[in-house]
């Protein structure tokens, strides 16, 4: 969403390390982050359908890609 970087995270969550769809550990950890947190979820590939999840929840996010089978989204509450 935007060009400008989140800085520091606070919870990191790898969900390459999870069995199974992630997508309910991923809200759980969300939900679970006080107002001014903010979340690293790591992947193996482009989280693409999570975008709209998480607009649609007032989150934004910010995506890169530091290697060929690694995805960062570091995501927090929008700020008003």
């Amino acid at each position: 969403m935007s060009s400008e970087r989140f800085g520091e995270v606070d919870r990191k969550l790898d969900v390459r390390e999870i069995d199974g769809e992630p997508f309910d550990n991923i809200m759980t950890t969300l939900e679970e982050l006080s107002s001014d947190e903010s979340l690293l979820l790591i992947n193996s590939f482009e989280p693409e359908p999570l975008y709209d999840v998480l607009e649609d929840r007032g989150y934004e996010y910010e995506t890169t890609n530091p290697s060929p089978e690694e995805w960062h989204v570091e995501i927090r509450r929008e700020r008003l």
